[in-house]
């Protein structure tokens, strides 16, 4: 049931390409875990989102969708997830940025930041 879902809204993303032109994506991630050598799973998801400049030195993306959580053993299990983040250009070469994370979970939501300085030569 869960597989036939992802795999209807991926279709319906595919097909809409023309409709949806701009700055609208469609985006799968996968994110396996390890301790030592020894796998302690995965999450795969499946994300719609917008992206585009807020300023001239400043873009931003939000994007959500569904989470299947995918144990080393057992049954999975699918849950909600999103990020949002945002890039600030310092100079021509330093950049600055952040991301909000959040997955929804059956007692409570687990959240995540993340930020960052980015120097090119």
């Amino acid at each position: 049931m869960i597989l036939k879902g992802i795999a209807a809204t991926a279709a319906t993303l595919a097909l809409s390409g023309p409709a949806l032109a701009g700055p609208f994506y469609a985006n799968f991630e996968r994110n396996d875990g390890f301790v030592g050598s020894q796998h302690g799973g995965a999450i795969n998801e499946l994300h719609v989102g917008v992206d585009g400049k807020l300023a001239e030195n400043v873009s931003a993306y939000a994007q959500a969708g569904p989470a299947y959580l995918q144990p080393s053993s057992g049954d999975g299990d699918t849950q909600f997830s999103g990020k949002a983040g945002a890039s600030v250009a310092i100079s021509d070469s330093l950049g600055a940025y952040g991301e909000v994370s959040f997955l929804t979970g059956d007692d409570d939501a687990s959240y995540g930041i993340k930020t960052g300085l980015r120097y090119d030569f």
